[in-house]
């Protein structure tokens, strides 16, 4: 059948060109694209098997820093993370977590296909990005490999990396991962570290509430941390809480509480461990073990500090140092006003612009006598303002701290506590501390009314703080041996060989001055040195690293001295310079021992104090070495830090008595002249009435047998005694004779010679200690009449020279003992007779049996008592 006349064939409209152009064109384009997807796919998924999965457990793991009691107290890091295993993470974080960031984790396998469309509508409508559609997992491919260009080709491996991630580990061991590695903001990775760092606890002890509020701010950490914005911070924890109430993992019970908790957040700078202690802690490791481990293997770092006594000691330094500031004769820059400058530049980012700190600063250190540990370490107020560790770098002048150095030289050279120095003006010239004219001042009593007091004792002198009696003990001790004993000691900085080194000049650093103190109650040896590490462990306890702490001990001095010096610190520390500390700071009753410093012209103050456990200095002053103020004393500024923190050391650490020697020996000496005290030895003392009473001038003191004084009290006593016990009987000096006594009868006394009820020649020779007056014995009068018929003898055979030479031969071998004479009572039944004087020979030379020089019979009791 024909078409009828013009009539038009017309072609099928699937073989028309408008069609199967198309047609053709998109099936070409989609056979492309197909092979390009296939491609892609193939190989997006050979290269998501690249990656090495075990590298999920493999994250920088903050190194967790323990006190000597096992608390946590820093840490160090690269990023600040400690992983925990799952079972450690909250029930309530892991399905906070789930509702905020992923409800379906547990039914899909690694992305979520209807939830990527549904962001893409969601985004597309919205005109720019509203919410995300990365699973759990993917977040956890994408943060573990470092996945972060925002394409298309990056989505895809993203996927094909999770189903990698789900093929090999289970839902439980995910979620681990992912909540060890994520950021949640202010420098804190994964949840413990959040836990810690926000609310200084671990993360099982995490609230609900906290739970949520970590859950909250895994989208926008920085922006909503609490430390950032906690109105923000709120928003999302109570947005998580809803979400958890709608998903059923919470009730709406729960979910009302915890919306009404209020959340305690804790300091952002502790949270980051920005101390002193820290810091030197990390010197310390990255020392022993190299920097990449310390940073990212997450050790546990086992430290000496105590960090209660280390709260301790920084609360109490920030607290008295303020109020020193408010004192209307501060004229310096306050803690207060650098404080608020350095937050407003911090906050407008001009922090290049900021000034150092010019305001009062503070150092601590405290050691464990025994070990050398460092149990307190506190380089200033402020780590942030300011690091430089002014415990362990700077060098100061210990001032009159230096004192119990000089003593211990002294004592080691022959003096005792109970040698006499003078105190008197010392001419500036000797000394040249503030100028080469003068005399040299007086600053070590820290009193405003000091005055000199003429001759006192070494321990009166270094428990006042005398300056010019140190001086003085000092030169008799020599430059030389101070400074050798200091060096001993564990001073290493350059000692000056001057005079003015006795009153602590030099330089020297807190730790040093510390240490050297340690002898004292230690018994004259001291630690090695100083350290803060004990041992580096991996987290299951294999030891990586060991301080291998030899028990080593220093001896620098005899025990007999450190002890000396020890007695004379207690003086100083209870009725001394630093009698304030139990009058006015509130030291406990606890056996401690301690000396203020202070150095000239009110630039630096120190206490350098100790018990049997623990030894602990305090410094206060400027970078900028200048005058505090005037009278700015180490009792006032450094005491008071000193006390609290022994306070705290004496609950933990309970102190004991420290043991003297066997071989020191306890002597009244008498404080006037040094010597042994006589019973005479009394002052005249002036009451407030104005009457004047008679007031013991002795003392207990202590000495070894060698330093012990051998004579009696040359004040108070008879000086001629002195001749007696220096020269033997033969070196004395005989006088000639005036007459000859072979022509002359000598003259026999009837009665004693002394007729005054007074003494005023001190013919009675005093005893070593006061007795009552003892009642002559019946016998006496009898051997008094055996005397005097010896004495009839040898005139009537003075002319026997034979016999004579005989008994001188006989009384030469011993040496002639010093007795007391008695009185002779008056011989009324015998007639008197006037006899020749006989020439008296040396008394080596004399029988004893011939001479009126013989003993009377000693008083009944014991002649020591």
């Amino acid at each position: 059948m024909r078409p009828p006349p013009g009539y038009r064939f017309r072609r099928p409209w699937y073989l028309r060109p408008w069609f199967y152009l198309p047609v053709a064109v998109v099936a070409t384009l989609s056979v492309f694209l197909t092979v390009f997807i296939f491609s892609l796919t193939a190989e997006l998924k050979a290269q998501a098997r690249t990656f090495d999965l075990n590298k999920l457990e493999q994250m920088e793991s903050a190194s967790v820093i323990l006190d000597r009691n096992g608390k946590i107290f820093g840490q160090i890091y690269v990023e600040n993370r400690e992983t925990v295993p799952y079972e450690q993470l909250p029930a309530d974080l892991i399905n906070a977590v789930v509702a905020v960031e992923d409800a379906k984790f547990y039914q899909h396998h690694g992305y979520d296909l209807l939830g990527i469309i549904r962001a893409a509508l969601k985004n597309f409508t919205a005109g720019h990005v509203r919410q995300g559609a990365s699973t759990i997992t993917q977040q956890l491919a994408r943060n573990s490999f470092s996945l972060k260009e925002r394409t298309f080709r990056r989505k895809l491996l993203e996927i094909f990396l999770s189903q990698r991630i789900e093929d090999q580990f289970g839902k439980q061991k995910i979620m681990e991962l992912y909540l060890n590695r994520i950021y949640f903001g202010g420098g804190l990775y994964g949840a413990e570290a959040a836990a810690r760092g926000y609310f200084a606890k671990p993360a099982r002890e995490m609230s609900l509430a906290e739970c949520a509020t970590l859950a909250g701010l895994i989208k926008s950490p920085n922006r909503l941390s609490p430390w950032t914005d906690r109105a923000n911070s709120r928003e999302v924890r109570d947005y998580a809480l809803d979400r958890m109430r709608d998903l059923g993992f919470i009730s709406r019970e729960r979910c009302a509480a915890a919306r009404a908790e209020q959340i305690a957040i804790g300091n952002r700078q502790n949270a980051q461990g920005q101390t002193y202690a820290v810091d030197y802690i990390r010197q310390q490791v990255i020392a022993a073990v190299g920097w990449n481990r310390a940073m990212n293997e997450g050790f546990r770092i086992r430290t000496t500090i105590d960090v209660d006594l280390q709260k301790a000691a920084e609360d109490s330094l920030r607290t008295h140092l303020e109020a020193i500031e408010q004192r209307p004769d501060y004229n310096h820059q306050t803690y207060a006003a650098y404080a608020a400058s350095f937050k407003k530049a911090k906050a407008n980012a001009t922090m290049s612009d900021q000034p150092t700190p010019e305001y009062l600063q503070g150092a601590i250190i405290g050691l464990d006598n025994a070990s050398g540990d460092i149990m307190v370490l506190a380089g200033g107020r402020d780590f942030e303002h300011n690091q430089y560790n002014r415990a362990l770098q700077a060098r100061r002048p210990a001032g009159t701290a230096m004192l119990p150095f000089v003593y211990a030289a002294a004592f080691e050279k022959g003096m005792y506590p109970g040698s006499l120095v003078e105190d008197s003006p010392l001419d500036n010239r000797a000394v040249m501390i503030g100028g080469t004219t003068g005399i040299l001042g007086e600053w070590g009593p820290e009193s405003s009314d000091n005055r000199y007091e003429g001759a006192m004792t070494a321990r009166q002198a270094m428990a006042k703080s005398k300056n010019g009696a140190t001086v003085r003990i000092g030169m008799d001790a020599g430059v030389d041996a101070v400074l050798q004993l200091s060096t001993s000691a564990g001073i290493r900085s350059q000692l000056r060989h001057f005079p003015a080194t006795f009153l602590g000049s030099s330089e020297i650093t807190l730790a040093e001055l510390a240490l050297g103190y340690t002898i004292f109650p230690n018994g004259g040896w001291r630690p090695n040195a100083p350290h803060i590490l004990d041992r580096i462990e991996e987290k299951d306890g294999t030891l990586v690293w060991d301080a291998k702490q030899e028990n080593i001990r220093k001896l620098v001095m005899k025990p007999e001295t450190a002890y000396e010096v020890h007695s004379c610190l207690v003086d100083a520390l209870q009725s001394g310079t630093g009698k304030a500390a139990f009058t006015q700071f509130g030291l406990k009753k606890i056996p401690a021992a301690g000396k203020t410093g202070t150095a000239y012209d009110f630039t630096d103050a120190l206490f350098a104090g100790y018990d049997s456990n623990f030894t602990c200095a305090v410094w206060a002053g400027f970078d900028k070495p200048q005058k505090i103020y005037r009278g700015a004393f180490g009792r006032e500024l450094a005491l008071p830090v000193w006390v609290d923190i022994m306070n705290a050391a004496a609950q933990s650490y309970p102190p004991r008595e420290i043991k003297q020697p066997s071989n020191l020996k306890q002597i009244e000496i008498c404080s006037r002249s040094g010597l042994l005290a006589t019973d005479k030895c009394y002052d005249a003392v002036k009451m407030p009435s104005g009457d004047t009473v008679q007031r013991r001038s002795t003392y207990m003191e202590i000495a070894t047998l060698s330093q012990a004084p051998t004579e009696l009290c040359n004040v108070h006593g008879e000086p001629r005694a002195r001749l007696a016990r220096e020269f033997g009987s033969g070196d004395l000096p005989r006088a000639a004779l005036a007459v000859n006594l072979s022509e002359i009868t000598p003259v026999v006394i009837r009665s004693p010679t002394l007729l005054a009820d007074k003494d005023p020649y001190n013919s009675l020779k005093p005893a070593l200690k006061p007795q009552p007056t003892p009642q002559p014995p019946t016998e006496t009068a009898g051997n008094q009449n055996v005397n005097s018929a010896a004495g009839e003898s040898e005139v009537n055979t003075a002319s026997n020279s034979s016999d004579r030479s005989q008994s001188s031969t006989q009384t030469a071998q011993a040496t002639p003992e010093i007795r007391k004479a008695i009185p002779v009572a008056p011989q009324e039944k015998t007639p008197v007779e006037i006899r020749r004087a006989v020439p008296v020979k040396p008394l080596d030379q004399e029988d004893e049996n011939q001479t009126l020089l013989r003993s009377a019979a000693r008083p009944p009791g014991n002649p020591d008592e």
